[in-house]
């Protein structure tokens, strides 16, 4: 069935202020806007409220929890909202370039720290005046609202952990930055199908769905709040064509798709509480494309080394790709008459 939330994300438009007190009241009131959305996750900008200041990343850095995380907690818990909350952190004598997961009853659900924070000298020995590396396993966190995953500004050079965030089911990606990142955001997220939402020091934070296409960003105000279905299905156009008008005929406005003709995808939602996706997923015999590229995965591995490869059994066995079936003739072809 649908699972609408509502996620905002703000910029912050060079507004950096001398101390983080201050800079925290800045977007404390910023957030009065968006509390009347109702949204279910607001997303802050990296290391916001200590951004425009100069000095080792120790004299920023604070302990979670502590004073910057105390303070949106707060508001976490009054609006019952997850709030994605960046800031240096101190962990177990270290300083990290951190994202913490505030929950709707201000708990810290989890921390993300930048696998790849950026050099600030040009012999690499250092980077971000002192910030250490996190892990390149990156983690994902469950919300009762979807799986969400994070990547923080430079991390965005570097594929191998946006592509870890796909194999470890996340459906939703924050990227807090100091920039706009501008294309590789939406390639990102049409190569591993999931929704990329950005917050930024700049102009631009931006909503990508998981085509690449960008959905919204910040212009006029500082701030976005906008409804997604995290309980949608991207499909490859190979054994589906023909898919679109099928499911037209059979459910109406019940299901929505898109299609990006160019890259080959279906993006596939439904919009009936009586509707699973995963009946429409069953009823047409459609495979995540996720799933389509990991079974070719499985297959190139025997036939490089000149073997040939076991037979898979993926829930369109039996259709031709690049035709399009009929859903009739789809039931003719599963049930082998």
């Amino acid at each position: 069935m649908p699972r609408k939330i509502r996620l905002a994300t703000v910029c912050q438009r060079g507004q950096f202020r001398p101390t983080y007190q201050q800079t925290c009241d800045y977007f404390a009131n910023l957030l009065t806007a968006i509390w009347p959305q109702r949204p279910d996750i607001v997303c802050l900008p990296e290391i916001f409220a200590t951004a425009g200041q100069h000095g080792r990343a120790e004299t920023f850095a604070q302990p979670v929890p502590g004073p910057i995380t105390d303070r949106f907690a707060a508001l976490a818990r009054e609006h019952r909202c997850y709030v994605i909350c960046p800031l240096l952190t101190w962990q177990e004598g270290r300083v990290y370039n951190s994202a913490v997961v505030l929950g709707r009853q201000g708990e810290v659900v989890g921390i993300y720290n930048k696998a790849h924070p950026v050099t600030c000298a040009a012999d690499y020995r250092e980077m971000e005046h002192g910030v250490t590396p996190g892990t390149e396993d990156v983690p994902v966190f469950d919300l009762d609202c979807g799986r969400i995953g994070i990547q923080i500004c430079f991390d965005i050079e570097f594929p191998e952990t946006w592509a870890c965030l796909a194999n470890k089911g996340a459906e939703l990606v924050f990227w807090p930055s100091a920039y706009d990142g501008g294309e590789p955001l939406a390639a990102y997220a049409q190569m591993h199908n999931y929704y990329v939402a950005s917050a930024v020091w700049s102009n631009h934070s931006r909503l990508v769905n998981p085509l690449g296409e960008e959905l919204e960003k910040t212009g006029r105000t500082a701030w976005i709040c906008r409804e997604i279905d995290l309980d949608y299905l991207v499909v490859h156009n190979d054994f589906h064509t023909g898919l679109i008008d099928e499911l037209a005929r059979l459910y109406g406005r019940d299901v929505t798709t898109r299609q990006m003709p160019e890259s080959g995808k279906i993006l596939i939602e439904t919009n009936s509480p009586d509707l699973p996706l995963a009946a429409v997923t069953e009823r047409f015999g459609l495979v995540p494309r996720r799933e389509y590229i990991a079974r070719h995965r499985d297959a190139y591995r025997y036939l490089r080394q000149g073997e040939p490869a076991p037979a898979q059994a993926p829930a369109f066995l039996g259709r031709p790709p690049y035709q399009a079936v009929s859903l009739a003739e789809w039931d003719r072809l599963r049930s082998g008459n």
